[in-house]
């Protein structure tokens, strides 16, 4: 028994982290992992016990007649777990809950505990850390602690409402809009956001103005400087529209048309002098963002580095949990879930010991800089995301980790290194140069923004992998100018501005703005958004978030009889109910009694939703330009379509599942609806048979009637995909003879015998050999490739991670020093300094050098 008293066992989440612990502690300990958590409500029928199963509220997994006592079971996958955990348990004197430091992490230890039942000799103990690190484990173990039971409450409070939300509100959606879909709490909550945006979107209206450039020259350089009033009168600009009519708002600003400032520029060209009438100089400065909160980690690795917020959790909780170092297993980040921006006195002296070495001295405050965190009801007492040594570079670990973990780790150390470094201070110069003409005048604005102290931007600046290149982007130098100076035009230009729709959501900016709204917890945004992408409530197309229509029908219904459940307000009140419960503030009860049962002036989830009167959503495009009769898109059993009037023979076709709300209306659906009667439009007819483009569910493809015989014999139809970047109208006769060969055989490779084949795939086109595929440029060379040069590209070894990336850059065309590129994201033009996106609305094969030249210039102006 002796020695039984003296064992001590570990328990954590993961067994990476396990591992990790295992190196810093001595004999007598022994670390298991839970693999997360244990027990949960059941999900589906086969995990509800016999014993309840005929219980009214089995289904729900919580007993809301009793309390709403939650029905936990250990799922089928995590029971061998628990043995090995009861197993290790026997043998243990001392039981050691080494789970996270957040609700999560506390509802897990409970959990374990509940489960093992350890005896009641054995000494249990909590014991918490925010870095896996010898210093931070020999603190816990010197500062153990009981279970937080009230952590525990809110983290079960938090489970049951999600529950009775979901399990309550998502049969109606199977039954008002389609099979297998689901509500949540927060999850529609986000889903309302992006569907709002795609409404301001549907209903923008564009407006049009011009304006002047005007390139001068003075004798310290040149500068451009744009006209912005005329005889005291402002001229339009982006902001002086209003997004519903594409009106003015403020009549008494000048908009110019294009003829007015063409002839203006033709007169004012030839005026004299361009005198500078006003010069003003500011110093301003900017100071560097706080260390990284679980949010603002996610945030700025989505906009800097391409990660999605899932994958930047997971890169973060490998790099918290372990690397292996040369033998040395240690964690290298402190814990990745905060929403604290507060640093531990060790970290603020080894940021001040860092920039003194490699930045100097003139780069440091007299003392720390200490940040409290924005967030309502921060826990302060954890700490900013930040690496667990300072003094270990990112480059002294470059070999040891993969290129994401690399660059993670290398934002959190600038991150935190420039959060302790002093402001970067600018002067901020304005320039008014006037001319007159014919009695009246013309105004030329020009802003200049010059750094006369760079401070943290020599660390970390925000969007840029590196800061030392991009410091130039933060100034705007203008020549040395005072009032009175004469300047010299040299070409004056009037330019056109269309208006944009506000922008969609990013991962960045959505987590951003449910952060601002309170709404769900930064730990829970990347499963939030993981979630609703694979409900099919949104699609990404570049770094956009994109609701589908099926998100509009869902939100709309909703709105109608729940829209207290899907308003920010309600929502971010609910999150305070939950913090109070984990503050000791309040009861469990007393919030999931007032949710699901209400009371006599508040009806409660469940009565609602049995009084909600049948509604089936649809969104409305117009109306039919003959018969005005609705135009509408719906979701129904097999997805998305749309619909005229009642619908019927004639009157429906399939909607392509990735179809933007925005880029939807009257006549793109009548389109499809024609398309589909007419057996879609006929683009090849050969050997008897028609080949026509269709428009289906997951998008536009080719297909090839059938013979009488055929059809009698039950045989499918001949259909290929079209390619990425490729639309029906781009599809002529010879087009769809190559595309009609695919899959295509070339032959057999003359060494190993197997087949060679090209075709197109979910992942673009490739060429097979055997178990062994390669990527192809283009659907192009997959129609065209010969067997010859197949062998040869088989031959070459595979390209490495960053050479596949440099090669999805494809020249186009070369405009003499611009080159036309197809790059990931789509065809854009560059200079070899500045990429600029080639817009929709012009084809990247015949634009002009003075086309390209201007998507440039904008790109820059906007830069600036």
């Amino acid at each position: 028994m002796a020695k039984k008293s003296s064992s001590r066992l570990v328990i954590v989440e993961s067994p990476a982290k396990a591992k990790t612990i295992s190196r810093f502690l001595g004999e007598g300990f022994r670390v298991e992992a839970s693999f997360g958590h244990i027990r949960d409500l059941p999900q589906n029928a086969k995990e509800i016990p016999t014993s309840v199963r005929k219980e009214a509220w089995a289904r729900l997994g919580v007993d809301v007649e009793n309390d709403f006592e939650p029905l936990y079971v250990v799922p089928s996958d995590k029971k061998k777990h628990v043995t090995r955990l009861k197993e290790a348990a026997e043998e243990a004197g001392v039981l050691l809950l080494a789970t996270d430091e957040d609700r999560e992490g506390e509802s897990i230890s409970w959990h374990v505990l509940q489960v093992l039942k350890p005896r009641k000799d054995v000494e249990v103990r909590r014991i918490v850390f925010h870095e896996v690190t010898p210093e931070a484990i020999e603190e816990a173990l010197a500062h153990p602690r009981g279970v937080n039971e009230d952590l525990v409450k809110a983290q079960e409070a938090r489970r049951v409402l999600d529950r009775l939300y979901g399990y309550t509100l998502s049969p109606l959606l199977w039954k008002r809009v389609s099979p297998g879909l689901s509500a949540g709490r927060v999850q529609s909550v986000a889903v309302k956001l992006l569907v709002d945006r795609e409404r301001e979107r549907r209903s923008f209206v564009s407006a049009t103005y011009w304006d002047l450039a005007a390139q001068l020259t003075a004798d310290g350089g040149r500068f451009e400087a744009r006209l912005e009033s005329v005889g005291g009168t402002r001229l339009a600009d982006g902001k002086s529209f209003d997004p519903n009519t594409g009106q003015l708002k403020d009549k008494k600003r000048i908009l110019l048309t294009e003829a007015a400032a063409e002839d203006l520029a033709g007169r004012i060209s030839r005026a004299v002098p361009w005198q500078v009438t006003a010069v003003e100089r500011s110093p301003g400065e900017q100071k560097p963002s706080a260390p990284f909160t679980t949010s603002t980690l996610q945030q700025e690795a989505n906009r800097k580095l391409g990660f999605t917020s899932n994958r930047t959790m997971q890169i973060a909780q490998v790099l918290y949990e372990g690397i292996d170092l040369a033998g040395e297993r240690v964690g290298l980040i402190t814990y990745m879930r905060t929403d604290s921006t507060t640093l531990a006195d060790r970290a603020l002296s080894q940021a001040r010991e860092v920039i003194r070495k490699i930045y100097g001295g003139e780069y440091l405050p007299k003392g720390p800089i200490r940040y409290k965190s924005k967030a309502a009801r921060a826990q302060e007492a954890h700490e900013a995301i930040r690496p667990t040594d300072l003094s270990r570079l990112p480059q002294d670990v470059r070999s040891y980790l993969t290129d994401e973990q690399y660059k993670l780790y290398e934002l959190i150390w600038k991150r935190t290194i420039a959060s302790q470094m002093l402001p970067a201070k600018f002067e901020r110069t304005s320039v008014i140069v006037t001319v007159e003409d014919s009695g009246k005048q013309y105004e030329f604005g020009a802003k200049g923004r010059a750094i006369i102290f760079p401070g943290f931007l020599r660390a970390y600046v925000e969007g840029s992998d590196d800061p030392e290149a991009e410091l130039g982007d933060k100034e705007t130098l203008l020549p040395p100018l005072k009032e009175g100076d004469v300047v010299r035009l040299e070409k004056l230009s009037h330019e056109k501005h269309t208006t944009r729709p506000p922008a969609r959501y990013t991962e960045a900016s959505l987590v951003k703005r449910l952060e601002e709204e309170g709404v769900g917890r930064p730990s829970t945004y990347a499963t939030i958004i993981s979630t609703i992408q694979d409900r099919g409530y949104v699609f990404k197309r570049g770094n956009e978030l994109i609701p589908t229509i099926t998100a509009f029908c869902v939100t709309t219904l909703l709105e109608k009889d729940f829209a207290d459940l899907v308003s920010l307000e309600f929502t971010a009140k609910m999150e305070d109910s939950l913090d109070d419960i984990a503050e000791g503030k309040n009861e469990p009860n007393d919030l999931l009694t007032r949710f699901y049962k209400g009371n006599s002036q508040h009806p409660g989830l469940s009565a609602r939703v049995d009084a909600s009167e049948v509604f089936f959503p649809s969104v409305l495009l117009g109306y039919h330009p003959e018969t005005q009769e609705p135009v509408v898109a719906k979701v129904g059993k097999y997805g998305p379509y749309v619909q005229v009037g009642e619908g019927g023979t004639g009157r429906v076709a399939s909607l392509p599942d990735k179809t933007p709300p925005e880029e939807l209306d009257v006549a793109t659906a009548l389109r499809l609806i024609a398309n589909k009667e007419e057996g879609g439009s006929v683009v090849l007819e050969r050997d008897g048979r028609s080949v026509t483009v269709q428009t289906g569910r997951y998008g536009a493809y080719l297909e090839e009637s059938l013979t009488e015989e055929e059809k009698a014999a039950g045989q499918k139809p001949k259909r290929v995909s079209l390619p990425k970047g490729v639309e029906p109208q781009d599809v002529t006769k010879e087009v769809a003879e190559k595309l009609l060969s695919l899959p295509r055989s070339l032959g057999v490779h003359p060494q190993t015998g197997e087949d060679l084949q090209t075709a197109i795939g979910r992942y673009g086109p490739y060429l097979r050999h055997g178990s062994e595929f390669r990527s192809l440029e283009s659907w192009e060379q997959a129609c065209d490739i010969t067997l010859e040069e197949a062998v040869q590209l088989l031959a070459t070894p595979k390209p490495g991670r960053r050479a596949k990336t440099a090669a999805k850059s494809s020249v186009i065309k070369d405009l003499e020093g611009i080159r036309v590129m197809n790059g990931r994201y789509g065809p854009y033009v560059t200079d070899g300094t500045v990429n600029a996106t080639i817009p929709k609305s012009m084809s990247p094969a015949t634009i002009s050098r003075e086309e390209a030249e201007r998507l440039l210039e904008q790109k820059r102006s906007k830069k600036a």
